[in-house]
Order: C-alpha cells, then sequence, then structure tokens
C-alpha cells in the first residue's frame, strides 16, 4: 500500500453544501472527511456508519444527531459528535441559523 501524503486543504467559509475534504484511499489510509454545511430545518438523510465510527467537528450551529433506537445527541458549536459503528443515524439542523461541521469518518477496527 502507497503511504499518503501530508497535506492542506482550504476550508471554504462561505461555502454552501458539501465540500469533500478527503476522500479515502490511496489519499488516506481509511479515513474519509468533509465539510458540510445545512440550512435551518435540513438533515443529512438517515444513513449508516456500517463498519466505520464518525466524528462530527461542530463549527456553527445547533442541530441533533438521532440514532435509531438510542437518544438524540445535541448537535453544538464548539463540540464534537461521536457516532459508533453500526448505528443509524442522521443530522438535522433545528437551529435558526447555518449548521456547519466537519464530519470525520474511518474504519473501526475489528
Amino acid at each position: 500500500m502507497q503511504t499518503p501524503a501530508a497535506k492542506i486543504i482550504r476550508l471554504d467559509p462561505e461555502g454552501r453544501g458539501y465540500l469533500p475534504l478527503l476522500s479515502g484511499p490511496p489519499e488516506t489510509v481509511t479515513m474519509r472527511s468533509g465539510l458540510l454545511l445545512l440550512a435551518p430545518g435540513k438533515s443529512v438523510g438517515k444513513h449508516s456508519t456500517g463498519e466505520h465510527e464518525e466524528i462530527l467537528v461542530v463549527l456553527e450551529g445547533t442541530g441533533e444527531m438521532l440514532i435509531t433506537g438510542e437518544a438524540s445527541l445535541p448537535v453544538v458549536a464548539g463540540t464534537a459528535v461521536y457516532c459508533p459503528p453500526h448505528r443509524e443515524h442522521d443530522v438535522l439542523n433545528t437551529g435558526e441559523g447555518d449548521l456547519r461541521y466537519v464530519y470525520v469518518v474511518a474504519r473501526a477496527l475489528p
């Protein structure tokens, strides 16, 4: 396997929607990430982490991570929210302004 190269990724503070940051192998070992902006009342849509774990680093706004069968987790600027492997979840903007966060997903070890 080729060793990934170090790099700097510019975050577009004025961008709207979705900006991929890292796209997985061969750019990284297993990690994928992106910058997401959700308008008030919008969600990313229900999806599963599968064999991956995920962390959100919340930059702006408020919302909730809705995890099937579990209590929702607050998504608030200045916090990080972790979702373990094999969990169906969604992120919903419950605030009056934009919700902006960086997500990082990596394959969980067995």
